[in-house]
């Protein structure tokens, strides 16, 4: 109940003459429509991050959410098939404006007939662009790992080197490219940022940088090196699976505590957990080959090229 005051002290009773003096009256509130609230919603809306933020509590916050990342997908690895350094930095290329589904399912042709650097410096231009085609811009793709492959061959005998400088200086190898081969096949830390992971650290507030080297410089800042890698497996998986560009999927979010853009996507589990993608979602993953760790999961292998 609520308590209603009028504001006028009196008016002329037009029968009597007399003047009536209002009461206070007690009305009904109107209640207002239940709202659809999970648990976990309320927790997101109670824990959402103030815009006060201190430096010291981004840190907490933007290391609890890999944390956290790490217990849903401690099977996060590259999800480019590769079985050595030439072919990751090959594959890599390759995914620029594609899958990295579709590249698996285009390098194990290219592979075959073209297995080293010395092979594909050599390689018949128009025989490459029929095996790309279906990862799309196949014309510039062939440039650019041909380039590539004799620029490892002229300068590094045939070798992928493994400092940053030296991979940049090759066609087509820009620092992304860089960190996701030195990351993952010398073991060297790296922030991969791609556009799951620009859209995931705005999402976050770790930081408003829109430019990929100061969204790196940025978000490096807040983690020891040696989280690098993982923490760029975590944030782009997390980005591919639940937390989508147009449509994330925050009432199946295991974050939404923790997110200052919870509400942003569907809030209601039944329909979140609809818009769950590769293993979450019970769909094949991108990897033709994928690790034990990933079928163990429950995760399973994507087909081939052409398969139904």
């Amino acid at each position: 109940m609520v308590v209603r005051r009028d504001s006028a002290v009196g008016e002329q009773d037009p029968g009597s003459g007399k003047k009536t003096v209002k009461t206070e009256k007690k009305v009904p509130a109107k209640k207002a429509a239940p709202a659809k609230k999970t648990a976990a919603a309320s927790a997101a809306v109670a824990k959402k991050p103030p815009s006060g933020e201190s430096r010291t509590a981004l840190v907490r916050r933007a290391r609890r959410i890999n944390r956290e990342l790490a217990e849903v997908y401690p099977y996060a690895h590259p999800e480019l098939d590769f079985e050595n350094p030439f072919q990751l930095l090959v594959a890599t290329v390759l995914s620029a404006q594609t899958t990295d589904l579709r590249v698996n399912q285009t390098t194990p042709a290219l592979f075959a007939k073209y297995p080293t650097p010395e092979d594909l410096s050599a390689a018949n231009p128009e025989e490459v662009e029929e095996i790309l085609r279906p990862c799309g811009f196949f014309r510039a793709k062939t440039r650019s790992v041909i380039g590539l492959s004799q620029g490892l061959v002229e300068r590094f005998g045939g070798e992928v080197p493994g400092r940053l400088e030296d991979l940049v200086k090759l066609p087509g190898v820009g620092r992304k490219t860089a960190f996701v081969v030195l990351g993952n096949a010398f073991g060297r830390p790296g922030i991969t940022v791609d556009t799951h992971f620009q859209r995931l650290v705005r999402r976050w507030q770790w930081t408003e940088e829109t430019d990929p080297d100061k969204i790196e410089a940025a978000v490096g800042a807040l983690f020891p090196k040696s989280d690098w890698t993982d923490l760029s497996h975590h944030v782009i998986w997390h980005g591919r699976r639940i937390c989508h560009a147009r449509k994330p999927a925050c009432g199946a979010c295991p974050i939404a505590p923790l997110c200052p853009a919870y509400g942003e996507g569907e809030t209601d589990p039944e329909k979140a957990k609809k818009l769950l993608k590769y293993e979450k979602g019970g769909f094949p993953g991108q990897r033709l080959k994928p690790p034990q760790a990933y079928l163990d999961a429950g995760g399973t292998a994507a087909p081939p090229l052409g398969a139904a």
